[in-house]
């Protein structure tokens, strides 16, 4: 499923390439056809995300998009490409410079048309995102702190933290040494606060690279020139491999639906 960082690039995308302009809003599938007849012809006035949502504002009207783990957009210049298969929604528009722009949406989990007051009530029972302006981590930690439940499942738990998935979780919990078995109420104010700031940087360098990279060069194979997938990351999907820190074995076991990662050395309380 896409992270944060993805949605914030797409919406960011988006909003470059469609605001400000007239919009034709088609679902050559059928599934989306009366949200696209409601949007079609309208200006977009911005695409903005939060967490793993998205949102494109049509004056009093949204469109709501939320990919899961099987939704893709696409998208071009000049012609699109003949409608294919489950293609939930296409937009095409002129370009700033006269050329064609398009994008196509397959498979998302959520693809409608919601009020302000719709769209209000999905962000309000969101936990903070740290890539929004302001976001507030104290907020996060209150939900953390006042848990028994493992902190591995409430870093994914989007109503504790928006826009951390199943790598951002396994990344940072090794970075700062915590076991994802953990009690939430077991994590300390002081241990929280190094924590927040390093998330919201790791997803700004997502944002700012279009990758996650979360080894620090010390810990890579190549310290120096471009990261290789190889070394971009300290346990996620390294089963069995050697912990860049202690040699022992990266483990995995299932969490809230999701496979995890961790050391069992670095990471043991």
């Amino acid at each position: 499923m896409p992270e944060g960082h993805t949605l914030y690039r797409l919406a960011r995308e988006q909003t470059q390439l469609f605001a400000g302009r007239p919009v034709h809003v088609t679902s050559p599938q059928g599934r989306f056809d009366a949200g696209a007849a409601l949007l079609d012809g309208r200006v977009l006035d911005e695409v903005f995300s939060y967490g793993k949502h998205l949102f494109a504002r049509f004056g009093g009207d949204s469109l709501h998009v939320h990919l899961g783990l099987y939704g893709t957009y696409l998208t071009g210049t000049g012609t699109p490409p003949p409608a294919k298969g489950a293609l939930r929604m296409r937009w095409e528009a002129d370009g700033a410079d006269g050329a064609g722009v398009w994008t196509d949406l397959r498979g998302p989990t959520a693809c409608e048309v919601l009020s302000t007051p719709e769209v209000d009530r999905i962000l309000d029972r969101l936990g903070p995102d740290p890539l929004r302006p302001r976001a507030d981590g104290a907020v996060a930690f209150r939900r953390i702190a006042g848990s028994r439940t493992a902190i591995g499942a409430l870093l994914m738990d989007q109503s504790v933290l928006a826009g951390v998935g199943n790598v951002y979780r396994a990344e940072l919990l090794f970075r700062h040494q915590v076991s994802p078995f953990r009690p939430g109420r077991s994590v300390d104010a002081e241990l929280w606060g190094r924590m927040w700031p390093d998330l919201v940087t790791l997803l700004r360098s997502g944002v700012r690279m279009g990758r996650i990279v979360t080894t620090r060069p010390a810990d890579r194979s190549r310290r120096s020139g471009a990261v290789t997938r190889e070394d971009a990351h300290y346990v996620y999907r390294r089963t069995g491999l050697p912990c860049r820190v202690c040699g022992t074995e990266v483990q995995t076991q299932v969490m809230v639906g999701r496979n995890l990662y961790w050391c069992p050395v670095c990471q043991a309380t």
